[in-house]
């Protein structure tokens, strides 16, 4: 894909998060939107699976670590072919597949259930040592929140992948500065988080996560990179491309009502005919 579409399909990852979230009246938009862009390159450029084939022998694995956002996980589940978009309007309802955080026994594309805060690498660095230890060559990939990483067994799994050299993990944090209770640095500064990487032994990048080339750039870079394993660190925005959820620590676990609904996906409408229409 090139950049314009890449947008035009977060774009619709986008709504599909507003959309799902709003159904369920609950769920968490504001780190689905800030990670959008992240998730749809990781899908539809970086990650070689196949939505036909799920389970896939030799597909590369992704964990999300910071499981309630999972609304942005599913959305692009959907958006590449997993299952039927209309689907996300199910979120949360009884009954669904589709639940508050992710289950690889009942959604296909999902290679580990996640949701308690801070386990999610240390599973995907166990995939990643499985790879290394029976000589596959797929990769694994787990995406963070800068909150989260103030859990420390995040910092135990980071140990241990750096010791063992696993040059076919990428960890992403997703850092756009706020949590649930507020700014990371005043709720409890995980600051420098690229110096923390790098003294575990990760070679580290520092990226815009809203920026497609700069994503591109860095996991190319990141497979480039040889006897350690890399960290991303994606600078971002909580809520990106609604206007009242930009940078509103409120919107951490809030689900709109009809009226921010409608805001929120004319704020959508809006950017897709900047893009040149629905992808």
């Amino acid at each position: 894909m090139n950049n314009l579409e890449l947008a035009k399909t977060a774009n619709e990852v986008r709504k599909g998060i507003v959309t799902s979230v709003h159904s369920a009246k609950a769920g968490h938009p504001g780190g689905s939107l800030s990670a959008a862009d992240i998730f749809t390159f990781l899908y539809f450029e970086e990650m070689n699976i196949d939505p036909e084939n799920p389970k896939m022998e030799g597909r590369d694995r992704f964990v999300l670590s910071k499981g309630h956002v999972a609304p942005g996980l599913y959305s692009t589940l959907a958006q590449r072919g997993y299952f039927p978009v209309e689907d996300l309007k199910t979120l949360r309802h009884l009954g669904s597949y589709l639940q508050g955080h992710p289950d690889m026994k009942h959604i296909p594309g999902v290679d580990m259930s996640s949701g308690s805060l801070g386990q999610g690498v240390s599973a995907a660095v166990g995939m990643a040592l499985s790879a290394k230890m029976d000589g596959k060559d797929y990769r694994t990939y787990a995406l963070c929140g800068d909150g989260e990483i103030q859990e420390g067994q995040i910092w135990e799994a980071a140990m241990f992948a750096g010791h063992r050299k696993l040059d076919n993990l990428v960890v992403i944090v997703d850092n756009n500065g706020l949590q649930i209770d507020g700014k990371i640095d005043d709720v409890c500064s995980p600051y420098p988080i690229d110096k923390k990487f790098e003294a575990f032994n990760f070679h580290v990048i520092n990226v815009d996560a809203h920026d497609f080339d700069a994503l591109r750039a860095a996991f190319k870079e990141a497979r480039a990179t040889k006897g350690m394993p890399t960290a991303i660190v994606a600078h971002s925005t909580k809520g990106k491309g609604v206007s009242f959820m930009e940078n509103q620590a409120s919107w951490h676990g809030t689900a709109p009502n009809d009226e921010q609904y409608a805001v929120a996906m004319e704020d959508l409408e809006k950017i897709a005919k900047e893009l040149g229409g629905a992808n």
